[in-house]
C-alpha cells in the first residue's frame, strides 16, 4: 500500500471502530478543560478525572482560581505528578486570563501558548475540543502509531503533526486525533503491540515480521 492508501484505510477503519469520540478529560467549560489538559502531562486522564472535581468545586473559572494560593492548588493536584510546577502554572495562567482576556480562555494559538505551562500540544487540544478549531494535537500514542503505520518519519512531534495534517482532511482532524488515541490505548499500545500484532498493523503490513522501533 502507498502512504495515501494506508491513510485512507486507517481513516475508514477508525471511523468504524470509534464513530463517537467523547472527550476523555472531564470538564465544564474551556477554562476547566485547559486546566485538565495541563494536569494530564505525564499523568493518565483517569487520574486527572479523579483529582479535578475537588479543584473545580473550589474554582471553575480563572477569576476564582487566581484567588487560590499555589500551595492550595498543589495540595489538590499532587497525585497528578509535577504538582508544584503545575500548580504554579495554573495560578499564573489564571492571573493572566483575568488581566489580559477578561477571564476567558482565548481561542487563539499564539495567545494560548503565551500562558504558563501551556505548550503547543495543550493549546491544540483546547482549540480542538473547546472551540472546534481544526487542530491535530500529537501525543505519545499518535506519535508512536504514525511511525508504526509509516505515515511519518517520526523525526519530531512537530514533523509528525505536519505529516498527518497533509494526509487527512482538515475537517477530520479534531475527531481523528482522538480516534487514534483510543486505538493506541486499546489495541496498539507501547507494550501491547510492536507494529506486528494489532489489526491495523497486520492489515497494512501483512509481511512485517520485525518489531518497529519508534522515536520518542
Amino acid at each position: 500500500m502507498l502512504k495515501r492508501e494506508r491513510a485512507h484505510y486507517i481513516f475508514k477503519r477508525l471511523e468504524e471502530l470509534y464513530p463517537t469520540t467523547p472527550i476523555p478529560l472531564d470538564h465544564h467549560n474551556p477554562f476547566t478543560l485547559l486546566v485538565a489538559v495541563l494536569l494530564s502531562a505525564q499523568c493518565t486522564d483517569a487520574r486527572v478525572n479523579i483529582v479535578t472535581p475537588a479543584l473545580f468545586k473550589l474554582a471553575d473559572s480563572a477569576e476564582k482560581m487566581r484567588h487560590l494560593t499555589v500551595a492550595e492548588i498543589d495540595a489538590i493536584v499532587r497525585p497528578c505528578g509535577l504538582a508544584p510546577r503545575k500548580a504554579t502554572a495554573i495560578q499564573g495562567l489564571s492571573e493572566i486570563l483575568v488581566a489580559k482576556h477578561h477571564g476567558e480562555v482565548p481561542n487563539d494559538m499564539e495567545a494560548l501558548e503565551e500562558l504558563p505551562g501551556v505548550g503547543h500540544k495543550t493549546a491544540s487540544v483546547v482549540l480542538a475540543q473547546a472551540f472546534g478549531v481544526p487542530a491535530f494535537p500529537v501525543d505519545t500514542h499518535i506519535h508512536r502509531l504514525a511511525q508504526r503505520w509509516k505515515l511519518t518519519s517520526g523525526k519530531s512531534v512537530q514533523r509528525t503533526e505536519e505529516d498527518l495534517k497533509k494526509l487527512f482532511p482538515r475537517e477530520a482532524w479534531n475527531k481523528l486525533h482522538l480516534q487514534i488515541i483510543f486505538y493506541g490505548r486499546e489495541h496498539c499500545s507501547a507494550r501491547g503491540c510492536d507494529g506486528t500484532c494489532c489489526e491495523i498493523c497486520q492489515t497494512l503490513f501483512p509481511r512485517r515480521k520485525t518489531p518497529v522501533q519508534t522515536k520518542k
